[in-house]
């Protein structure tokens, strides 16, 4: 490896644990300082970093590959995540901040649910927080892939030695520093990760002859690579059921923890309209820049004729070979960024329900808040190991356990909250059902060995759209029998009008 490069991934690592050290220095004691930043976060941090820790290595390789392969046609998913993220920020990131605070102060998802629906049996806040888990551990296995095949592809080192390398940095910013370090790191890598997605596809583009002798290239190869209605990997025209799959990804914005945290977090409602700007124009740039990265990126390798290239390592081929090792260092460091961001919110986000869910609700109810932080921290270590376990597993792709993990809380968590926050007389068995209903459709959809027109039910639709949808239902149906305990209406009538205050 080029001393530029090195150079430049030991300054990464050296700022993100200065910044761990930094906000451990910053944070209180408290677990809502730990887990929530004492609600302090600032619009800017708070875009960046919910798009930093959503976006993950997906970003700069899941996506990128997608386009390699599949040409336009991938571009559906970035639509539909535009457009799921933009609805996010105005339907559930300003009432959430809100309702979160009168449902006692809740600092976790599973936390709300329980007292937005006043359920003493404590069957909500265990099967959310045993959803998390599942999901989540999945989740940041992806991530560990991503980082496992970045230091065997880039560093010449063992596809093992980049999970732990990659793991160990994270957990030791997560550790130390807690919700603010995540979220600071998380800012310095979005920043790092928009800066490497308008490099990368300008230089590419350059390379070829600018945008009109790109365009050509890819005609010349396979005109079904400009076809979005068309898969060019398998010459197909896409169905309606498919391309309704692929803008189904922006409806799991709506129940991904480690990115709605972010607005329970935020200083305030009246910030949420400048994050919601500065969130969406990154994510807007970033995307395209991905895409391109990976359609040009096909061109100049094949005109490179360089043959057996991991479509998903595109971002990285291309950094090494067409940039100064110093600069080159640098975007490696943009992928570590999108990685470790993810990684480190997700570990968060499965720590805190791992302690409050878990430990506190159930172990020692008693327990201190130094004790509740102390289980927090050994929560992230152990989230931590088993993703390495999993990730040893090279066979899955990172973009294939990314969606399965995205479809379970988008369909197990999405409908809840949106239902909550705006239907009166949701019930607790209403949401309990919902829940139940959507993650176990999204894990028989994935697992059963059923098929349509000879294709599994995924690649038939993605699952996320009958686990949504009969979630949904479910949350209806349920809420026409019975009625919400005495003082949840009540509760919801007095967050409406605090929120209707708050958007004034």
């Amino acid at each position: 490896m080029a001393t530029g490069t090195i150079i430049s991934l030991g300054l990464y690592f050296v700022v993100m644990l200065g910044i761990g050290l930094f906000a451990y220095r910053q944070t209180d004691t408290s677990v809502e300082g730990y887990m929530l930043g004492g609600r302090q976060l600032g619009p800017a941090v708070t875009a960046l970093s919910a798009g930093a820790s959503d976006m993950s290595g997906w970003m700069l390789m899941g996506l990128p590959g997608a386009m390699y392969v599949s040409g336009l046609s991938a571009g559906w998913i970035a639509i539909g995540l535009v457009l799921g993220a933009f609805a996010n920020y105005i339907l559930v990131a300003p009432r959430l901040r809100v309702y979160t605070e009168l449902a006692n102060n809740a600092i976790t998802l599973p936390d709300y649910f329980e007292n937005r629906f006043d359920d003493n049996s404590r069957m909500l806040r265990v099967i959310a927080s045993v959803v998390i888990v599942i999901f989540f551990t999945l989740y940041t296995s992806s991530g560990v892939v991503a980082g496992g095949k970045l230091f065997e592809s880039s560093f010449g080192l063992s596809y093992e030695t980049g999970l732990y390398v990659t793991t160990a940095v994270v957990v030791a910013y997560t550790l130390v520093g807690g919700f603010m370090a995540v979220s600071m790191t998380d800012f310095v890598q979005g920043c790092i990760m928009f800066v490497s997605l308008v490099m990368v596809p300008i230089v590419t583009i350059s390379e070829l002859g600018g945008f009109g002798q790109a365009m050509d290239s890819v005609r010349e190869i396979d005109p079904a690579l400009l076809n979005a209605f068309a898969d060019a990997s398998t010459a197909e025209n896409l169905t309606f059921v498919g391309i309704l799959s692929l803008l189904a990804w922006g409806l799991g914005y709506f129940g991904q923890p480690h990115i709605i945290v972010r607005f329970m977090a935020i200083r305030s409602v009246k910030d949420v309209p400048t994050a919601r700007n500065i969130g969406m124009s990154w994510m807007i740039v970033s995307i395209i820049g991905a895409l391109m990265t990976g359609l040009f990126g096909m061109v100049y390798v094949t005109a490179q004729g360089t043959e057996g290239l991991d479509p998903e390592t595109i971002f990285i081929h291309l950094s090494q070979i067409l940039f100064h090792p110093l600069i080159g260092g640098f975007l490696l460091a943009a992928i570590l960024a999108a990685i470790m961001s993810t990684i480190s919110s997700q570990l968060l986000v499965t720590s805190s329900s791992l302690t409050g869910d878990f430990y506190q609700a159930f172990l020692r109810r008693d327990a201190s808040e130094t004790e509740l932080v102390i289980a927090g921290r050994a929560s992230v270590v152990l989230v931590a190991a088993v993703a390495i376990y999993l990730a040893y597993d090279r066979d899955s792709t990172i973009l294939d356990l990314v969606s399965n993990a995205w479809a379970g809380f988008g369909a197990a968590f999405g409908p809840l909250v949106l239902f909550s926050l705006f239907k009166r007389d949701m019930t607790r068995r209403a949401a309990l059902g919902g829940m139940v209903v959507g993650a176990l459709t999204v894990l028989f959809w994935i697992y059963a060995p059923i098929q349509v027109d000879g294709q599994p039910l995924t690649a038939w639709m993605y699952e996320i759209v009958p686990g949504f949808v009969l979630s949904s239902i479910t949350i209806l149906v349920l809420s026409k029998f019975g009625k919400p305990r005495e003082g949840v209406e009540e509760t919801f009538d007095a967050f409406q009008e605090k929120i209707r205050e708050e958007l004034k």
